[in-house]
């Protein structure tokens, strides 16, 4: 038995029933009701709706496998499923290209002032001067991050005739062409633009925050498609008013559940959506249907299903 518990492209239950697998496809299961089931289950295919922790695998002992549909484990206790030997797929390559396409979109956006000149525009304002751009051709773009989507968005930037300088902790040897490898120090000092594409961990959790901020000489524009615990929102606001950066390209954020936003969360998201160099949008970077299909056949293949 399959339990599926999120939207899945109909090629993977097609495949699926080809090969004879049993499966329940149950996209709104809550984490109770999935308590009473994972019993049963042989796979498991979550995205980032319930948590799979150490209560849920303890009551899973048939449990084989789990995949994910995306990037990003935090929601699974990874290690305490490894001690059950459970194997754990994630599918970030899946959705690499859409998370790119994304970021380089909100960043032209911000660069180009076309939401704010869009705006002005519906207010019956024809403002030419004070939107003049500012071209990402001969800029210097920081990748913090360079795995699936960090390595995307620099292969989508190479048309741009930018410089790439990239930092990641645990690679090494990947500088080529227009990619220079770096300390996370240099690209603080030398870029216009610094973009994070990192997973979710204690290592990275508000990594982007008041001493980062500090350390950036060029007033870069900001980045963020990965977590949005990755980048404090409150050292954000107080950069960008202090002038320590020049703009915010926003997919993610701390709390993406504005039913449960606090006062002052509430007083942050409006200083973000009203500032003429802010894109904020709701998580949906790397969520286009060509990577809804990706996804799918990654998972697949990984698995061996």
């Amino acid at each position: 038995m399959i339990i599926i518990t999120a939207p899945v492209h109909p090629y993977f239950l097609n495949t699926l029933t080809q090969k004879g697998y049993v499966y329940e496809y149950l996209p709104a299961i809550t984490y109770e009701e999935l308590e009473q089931r994972i019993p049963v289950a042989e796979g498991l295919v979550v995205t980032t709706r319930i948590k799979v922790d150490k209560n849920l695998l303890c009551r899973s002992d048939k449990l084989k496998w789990i995949g994910r549909l995306g990037s990003g484990m935090e929601l699974i206790d990874v290690e305490f499923a490894a001690s059950k030997n459970i194997r754990c797929e994630s599918s970030p390559e899946g959705n690499k290209n859409a998370v790119a396409e994304h970021a380089l979109g909100m960043l032209l956006n911000v660069l180009r002032n076309i939401h704010k000149s869009e705006k002005e525009i519906g207010e019956g304002k024809w403002m030419r001067e004070p939107n003049r751009g500012v071209e990402l051709s001969q800029k210097t773009v920081g990748i913090i991050g360079f795995g699936n989507t960090g390595s995307a968005f620099a292969k989508i930037l190479s048309g741009f005739d930018v410089t790439v300088l990239a930092y990641d902790k645990y690679k090494f040897d990947f500088g080529k062409n227009n990619i220079r490898e770096a300390s996370i120090e240099q690209v603080c000092k030398y870029a216009d633009v610094i973009s994070f594409h990192l997973p979710l961990n204690s290592d990275t959790a508000h990594l982007c925050g008041r001493s980062l901020f500090n350390m950036m000489e060029s007033k870069p524009v900001i980045i963020n498609t990965s977590r949005g615990e990755i980048v404090q929102i409150t050292h954000l606001l107080e950069a960008l008013n202090a002038g320590v950066i020049s703009g915010a390209c926003l997919d993610v954020l701390e709390n993406e559940s504005l039913l449960t936003l606090s006062d002052h969360e509430k007083a942050e998201l409006e200083s973000l959506v009203q500032h003429p160099k802010v894109i904020v949008t709701p998580h949906i970077a790397g969520y286009t249907h060509e990577a809804f299909l990706e996804m799918a056949k990654v998972l697949i293949r990984k698995l061996d299903l």
